[in-house]
């Protein structure tokens, strides 16, 4: 699974893929609408590939929790984690990555991986089957 082309861009909803690149600026679509836009340099942008959580041991890559979701609801779209209340997205992340740590991991954090993970397996632009962290 390769997650270096498709960001996050805060303050924006969503996930884009990154469609090509200037000296300030790069040109983004977005995953769910497939409306590009600039992106200018002022804007914080994250690649998937580069994002991280934390751990009581050494960090998780967010591909690998990816892939954990993937085989954990076989393919398909989590629940709508807008939804579901604190406790229960903490008790499902803990199915997910068991080693979280809960006091740097936040609710808000949870939710975001839920909403993102949901996101790329609607658009189907991204391939789960790799195996995780050698890619």
């Amino acid at each position: 699974m390769d997650l270096k082309d498709y960001i996050s861009i805060a303050g924006m909803p969503g996930l884009y893929k990154l469609i090509s690149q200037g000296k300030n600026v790069i040109i983004v679509e977005n995953l769910e609408t497939g409306q590009r836009m600039p992106s200018h340099e002022a804007n914080r942008v994250s690649s998937l590939e580069e994002i991280a959580l934390f751990t009581k041991g050494e960090d998780k890559p967010l591909k690998d929790i990816f892939l954990e979701i993937f085989k954990k609801e076989e393919g398909k779209a989590v629940p709508d984690p807008k939804k579901a209340g604190s406790d229960e997205l903490r008790d499902y992340f803990a199915t997910i990555v068991p080693e979280y740590d809960r006091l740097k991991v936040y609710v808000s954090d949870i939710k975001k991986v839920l909403i993102w993970y949901n996101i790329l397996v609607t658009s189907g632009k991204v391939d789960f089957t790799g195996s995780p962290a050698e890619e």
